[in-house]
């Protein structure tokens, strides 16, 4: 064993010094140069991280089609409260589909041509859309949009984690979160405005930036390292970091983590419930399971509905205050996380994720008893609000970065199959459920989900290590230290 890993070190490093050559008077060049190419290079790395965060904001624009269009669609193509369920719903069956195949697409034809891919089959959903005069092609091209953003929510952090240099990882993989809450807005926004056969065809925007951008943008560095590609590896490396700089030292380090990992057993699915694994487990699908159990794809994609049935007018002041409150919170939120640290803000965000939907479910139980009529309405929107705001702070964004941090290496590919698998299910199954659970008893709805609410608080705090600040052995050390 010993001098089977000494021979592998030796190798390594004559690897390491074979490069040398390959990146000549890096030396010679002045600071000047270097301060230069260095704002250069990151120009090109947030171009590019801009270009791929329009698949999250694809991902937006389709989990927000829903809430402005429910009353217009019901009512155009005559729908039954079961097709409008299955329709929306069905949104998270084809990201099931796609999460799941991910993967695999991403590691065959590179993150662009996965990129590429899913966005093609976002815009024919979006066409089919706009044409359908029928439950069956509405269906089929709502199916089509959720397969594109299940590829896309895993390819896009994947891209931007892989192009970022370390000291901007952080930050760039915040925007992913974050155009994604401002494309469901925007989607709002609008869908107040047009008919939701013109708000169908807004969404084909971001994918046409995406396909134009997609063609001027490189190829992952890592992507292109695995897949035995030295010669393009090397001149995406140098577009990322600059055509001056010195990437000898980092393409090595590329080079020797992906040997690493080829050398690791590939994990199978059945493999996490093994016991070194099963806490890292527990607390990543709990975190994934709390978040969607908790109502936030019912109320996002009904909320019209919902306001209606508090006893507004017309869903649009509520869908627009709704709407309105995600960005600003979402940004907050990203900016507390390495401050404040991810338990703090996820305990805060899940107590505040209860009172909204106790309050919102309160003001459903006085109206129905005759009580607060006039208040209601109010007390429903600021309930819906204290949820969304209190979502997307923590409960919205954190378990997606906690997902990155508690799993070992070897297993990450398959953990993050399962996380993806139980978010989309549960999302599927909140969609779907919501409209049947609403009609039988609004109050009973938020209550629930009010509960849910109440349980994530306990399983964060007896359950969720706080992650900030620590390495990933730290990390693992702690979870095998709770009790």
């Amino acid at each position: 064993m010993g001098i089977e890993y000494d021979a592998e070190i030796g190798a390594r490093e004559a690897r390491h010094n074979a490069k040398e050559p390959l990146i000549q008077g890096q030396e010679n060049k002045s600071s000047s140069e270097g301060k230069n190419d260095s704002k250069g290079s990151i120009l090109v790395v947030f171009l590019s991280t801009m270009i791929a965060v329009m698949g999250s904001y694809e991902f937006g624009s389709c989990v927000g089609f829903t809430a402005p269009t429910q009353t217009s669609i019901v009512k155009d193509l005559n729908l039954s409260v079961a097709e409008f369920s299955l329709f929306g719903s069905i949104l998270s069956i084809g990201a099931v589909l796609g999460a799941t195949t991910s993967g695999r697409i991403a590691d065959q034809i590179g993150r662009k041509g996965a990129l590429a891919m899913s966005t093609v089959t976002c815009i024919g959903g979006w066409i089919t859309i706009y044409f359908s005069q029928e439950a069956v092609s509405l269906d089929i091209g709502r199916f089509l949009t959720g397969y594109g953003i299940g590829v896309s929510s895993y390819v896009v952090p994947i891209y931007i984690a892989e192009i970022a240099p370390k000291n901007l990882r952080g930050g760039l993989g915040t925007l992913n979160q974050l155009m994604i809450v401002i494309g469901a807005a925007t989607a709002c926004f609008v869908g107040t405005v047009v008919t939701w056969r013109q708000l169908a065809l807004t969404g084909i925007i971001p994918c046409i930036i995406l396909l134009v951008g997609l063609v001027y943008i490189p190829e992952s560095p890592r992507w292109l390292a695995k897949a035995g590609q030295m010669k393009r590896f090397e001149n995406a490396l140098r577009m990322l970091r600059g055509k001056d700089a010195d990437i000898s030292a980092e393409a090595s380090e590329i080079q020797d983590y992906i040997e690493t990992v080829q050398h690791l057993p590939k994990a199978r699915m059945l493999d996490l419930f093994q016991q070194r694994y099963l806490r890292s487990v527990t607390i990543g699908v709990g975190l994934m399971l709390l978040q969607q159990l908790g109502g936030a794809n019912g109320i996002g994609f009904y909320a019209s509905e919902m306001f209606v049935a508090a006893g507004f007018p017309s869903g649009k002041f509520g869908i627009i205050m709704y709407a309105s409150i995600q960005i600003p919170i979402t940004a907050i939120g990203a900016v507390l996380m390495d401050r404040s640290g991810r338990k703090p803000l996820l305990l805060v965000s899940a107590a505040g994720t209860c009172l909204g939907c106790f309050m919102a479910g309160s003001a459903f139980f006085a109206k129905n008893l005759g009580f607060l009529e006039k208040e209601a309405p109010y007390l429903v929107l600021g309930g819906a609000l204290m949820y969304i705001g209190s979502f997307s702070i923590g409960v919205g964004a954190i378990p997606w970065v906690m997902m990155s941090e508690i799993f070992p290496i070897n297993v990450k590919g398959a953990a993050g199959g399962l996380v993806n698998l139980v978010h989309w299910f549960c999302a599927w199954a909140v969609s779907y459920t919501f409209n049947f659970l609403f009609n039988y008893s609004a109050a009973g709805t938020f209550y629930f989900y009010a509960a849910i609410g109440a349980l994530n608080v306990l399983f964060v705090a007896k359950l969720v290590p706080e992650t900030k600040g620590k390495t990933l052995e730290e990390i693992q050390a702690s979870i095998n230290q709770i009790k």
